[in-house]
């Protein structure tokens, strides 16, 4: 196998879920049936790693030194969101039902896969949190890493004069409570609101 097909292959298999097999797939494609797309490709990642960076603020990608949600002013700056990864921030943003700002992780809490709050620069996020805000939202997900780096931000925000709340978890919109794993359920049952008639 010549020497740069090899080390296309072995490229490719720094992608999450992507095997030798996957690798060489993608690689005997692009080469036999879409040079186009790999220059596309190769070039499209060349501006990615010389253009963008960590904002300054929120730690989301951004081609500033200061994102457009961090300088948009019509953002609520005493609400902060934190959210594990940029796809976490999109998606809230999706929702169309918080305005406030945001601080993204980069990951969360996994000691067996060697990150812990300096690689996840909680420090930053501590700084943030003293520039302004009032309320601090968790919104890691609910996995046994993302609740324990919910557990261990809260613990340290408590002690910052700052509120400190968590997305709640429960039935999805639409969901049948016969189709909703005990789990879920429980939860939901435990995080239930007053009604007010």
């Amino acid at each position: 196998m010549p020497s740069h097909l090899e080390e296309l292959i072995a490229a490719l298999r720094c992608l999450p879920g992507v095997g030798p097999k996957s690798a060489q797939r993608m690689a005997y494609h692009l080469l036999q049936r879409d040079r186009s797309g790999a220059l596309r490709l190769a070039q499209a990642l060349e501006q990615a790693t010389s253009n963008i960076r960590h904002c300054s603020k929120c730690n989301n990608f951004s081609e500033l030194e200061v994102c457009a949600l961090c300088a948009s002013e019509k953002r609520d700056a005493g609400l902060l969101c934190v959210v594990e990864m940029p796809a976490d921030l999109l998606v809230m943003e999706q929702t169309q039902c918080y305005r406030g700002m945001y601080y993204v992780l980069m990951g969360r809490l996994s000691p067996l896969d060697g990150i812990g709050a300096k690689e996840l620069h909680v420090e930053r996020l501590l700084k943030r949190v003293q520039e302004r805000p009032c309320e601090v939202i968790l919104a890691t997900n609910f996995t046994v890493e993302g609740d324990a780096t919910a557990h261990y931000l809260a613990t340290l925000l408590q002690s910052r004069d700052v509120r400190v709340s968590r997305i709640a978890r429960g039935l999805p919109v639409g969901g049948e409570l016969e189709q909703v794993d005990s789990g879920t359920l429980a939860q939901a049952v435990l995080e239930r609101r007053e009604v007010m008639a």
